[in-house]
């Protein structure tokens, strides 16, 4: 067996059930950055425990999460999440007895508010890459790169979604342009390309890459390899950001349309529906971060009005 988990645990007694696991997970049509995640959580998880599944008891999962006690509080609960997960799929296949989670309390994680970049940077991060009014010569990749990050942004879309676009989700009628969003747990949302500078350099995109059907960011630059996958959009987007000399994580795109969204006076489910939050309860948190910007709003009045006195 050659494989991610077995090159890392070698012949651990837990290195076929978790390949097994997240073979039935993909199978299942469970992302590939939810994959990526549980493989990296699991394969931690098992050097901490060094005997089979059959063997995984409350103390095992509590010196485990003792071990990863000074973590952040959301890194811990990814990681628990992982291993409930990978044991809930142990006793369904009669591979552990009951599920010693049951046992373990849940971890809270606080609620932060998101941090939505600055609009002028984006804009000065994507200038970077090229205008919207390319020159003939600007390379289908620097083209295909602006693109994918402009969907990003003007869409709302994480970066995994945009990644997995193709072009037969693409609906580009005249003055009705929409674009169908492959989410999490399976879920699909049509979003509105209501933007008509970004719908010209799409137009302008598929016309240069002449994609006529397939993935629509590819990763190679003739065309012909699969979609270009979320560490290669990931590691562009930080170099261009390097280059503009602007620190935006690329999650942060998609913060910032739901914040402008909410400024411009849409209504939380209407921003719920275009994110395809499951509910409008993690949606809200961009409506607190609306007051938070009409509070700078007055404090900047109060000041402006201090001055003239």
């Amino acid at each position: 067996m050659h494989t991610a988990v077995a090159d890392a645990l070698g012949p651990h007694p837990l290195a076929l059930p978790i390949e097994e696991f997240l073979t039935d997970l993909r199978n299942a049509g469970r992302p590939d950055n939810t994959l990526r995640a549980y493989r990296g959580d699991l394969i931690q998880f098992a050097a901490h425990h060094d005997g089979p599944v059959a063997e995984l008891t409350v103390a095992v999962v509590r010196a485990y999460l003792t071990e990863i006690a000074g973590l952040a509080a959301s890194s811990r609960k990814r990681k628990r999440a992982a291993v409930g997960s990978f044991c809930r799929w142990a006793v369904r296949h009669e591979l552990l007895a009951t599920n010693p989670m049951d046992r373990v309390d849940s971890i809270t994680v606080a609620r932060t508010l998101p941090r939505p970049a600055d609009p002028a940077q984006v804009q000065k991060v994507l200038g970077v890459i090229c205008s919207r009014r390319p020159r003939k010569d600007v390379p289908v990749d620097r083209l295909r790169d602006r693109v994918l990050f402009e969907t990003a942004y003007v869409c709302g879309a994480r970066a995994s979604e945009v990644c997995g676009l193709h072009v037969e989700d693409l609906d580009l009628r005249l003055d009705d342009e929409h674009a169908r969003i492959h989410g999490k747990g399976g879920s699909v949302r049509t979003v509105l390309l209501d933007d008509r500078g970004y719908v010209a350099l799409l137009r302008l995109y598929l016309a240069r890459a002449k994609f006529t059907s397939g993935p629509l960011f590819r990763a190679s630059i003739n065309g012909s390899g699969g979609p270009l996958s979320y560490d290669a959009a990931h590691h562009r987007w930080t170099g261009y950001c390097a280059a503009a000399g602007v620190d935006i994580d690329i999650h942060q795109l998609r913060h910032a349309h739901a914040t402008e969204l909410i400024n411009a006076g849409a209504s939380i489910e209407t921003v719920r529906k275009r994110l395809g939050h499951a509910s409008t309860e993690t949606t809200q948190v961009y409506a607190l971060l609306a007051d938070k910007v009409a509070d700078d709003e007055i404090r900047a009045v109060r000041r402006r009005r201090d001055t003239r006195r």
